[in-house]
């Protein structure tokens, strides 16, 4: 089921039914998808060494929400992240926002995604510097979802965090012991009080109905590329799989979902003029990037990452991705591009 045929279908009732939330970046996602490997987007014209075959092939939007794209792009991501991991345990917490705070963070998702990964990697940034629980500089790797399983508005951010630091001073490797990372508690506890100060320096009115509790999750993920590889599935696609959305009849799609708590297979259906808000409000605003790296993983402390690596003995193996190569139709041999034309059918 393709996305592209559900946004032609009910593109006027959504543009009608949702006209005051729609932005410039929510119309846009939905132009590149619905040009996606279509003419409009250009086509590559490849040949056929063996059998001498020769056509043109569409090329892919490559915007970062479209189902169908950036697959390369999170090989690519996953790949550099393999060739940072560290021979001991990994955590993996989660730091989410308030359901009260939703509607508010919606209205303002520049400024309050900045301010949530400034709290985040502060306050995960003091908890390993003091010498209680660590007392050594930490690296991480932290992504932003905007979305639950259930495809709902779901801001929170997960962090990828090696079990361990450096100390810089002694040019030290210091274990994280235990099978947690910090104290849970204390992390909301701290993370609600930056965030909500934060979010009054940047000239924002904080929501008087604001909980005063807040939920931190830290996980024991043991090797990291468990974590980085159930990330790598958002990073550079939509929130969505076209394999997931089941059909669409009558006026409504319905999709499938795995629900955490019980790991079971659950279905939802909408209107789908619904549908598709539901899907473009996980669109971030333009030039914002999902992923961030602090601490020794910064891509500004390859020294100190170099030193970790040294310490730990890490051997680093590379290894370089090709791109996917165009199949022959006829013969199933490897294609090669020998030219190239953009909208050919819209001149100028």
């Amino acid at each position: 089921m393709e996305l592209s045929a559900i946004i032609n279908q009910h593109y006027d009732a959504y543009t009608t039914k949702y006209a005051r939330s729609i932005m410039p970046g929510h119309l846009k996602a939905i132009n590149a998808i619905c040009r996606c490997r279509t003419p409009d987007s250009g086509e590559l014209f490849v040949h056929c060494p063996d059998c001498h075959h020769e056509e043109w092939r569409p090329l892919s939007c490559g915007h970062r929400s479209c189902p169908k794209c950036q697959n390369h792009e999170a090989s690519q991501w996953l790949d550099r992240q393999q060739k940072k991991l560290l021979p001991v345990h990994y955590f993996m917490a989660t730091f989410t926002l308030p359901y009260e705070l939703r509607s508010f963070t919606w209205n303002h998702q520049r400024k309050v995604y900045s301010v949530l990964f400034t709290c985040v990697s502060s306050v995960l940034i003091d908890f390993g510097l003091n010498p209680k629980h660590l007392g050594a500089e930490i690296g991480m790797t932290m992504v932003l979802h905007t979305h639950s399983r259930q495809l709902n508005f779901h801001p929170h951010i997960h962090v990828v965090v090696p079990g361990g630091g450096i100390d810089k001073q002694r040019r030290q490797w210091k274990k994280k012991k235990g099978k947690y990372l910090f104290n849970e508690f204390a992390l909301a506890t701290v993370f609600r009080a930056r965030f909500l100060a934060a979010l009054k320096n940047a000239g924002l009115s904080v929501p008087k109905n604001v909980p005063s509790e807040w939920v931190v999750d830290c996980d024991h993920v043991g090797k990291g590329i468990v974590a980085l590889k159930y990330l790598s599935r958002y990073l550079y696609r939509g929130v969505i799989s076209e394999k997931n959305i089941v059909s669409n009849q009558n006026g409504h799609v319905t999709f499938k979902y795995i629900e955490s708590k019980t790991g079971n297979t659950q279905y939802r259906t909408l209107k789908g003029e619904d549908f598709l808000h539901l899907i473009m409000q996980h669109v971030l605003p333009k030039g914002f990037r999902r992923i961030r790296n602090y601490g020794f993983l910064h891509g500004n402390a390859k020294k100190r990452l170099s030193l970790v690596q040294l310490i730990l003995h890490v051997v680093i193996k590379k290894v370089k991705r090709s791109r996917p190569m165009f199949k022959c139709r006829c013969c199933k041999a490897s294609m090669v591009i020998v030219g190239f034309r953009l909208n050919p059918w819209k001149p100028g």
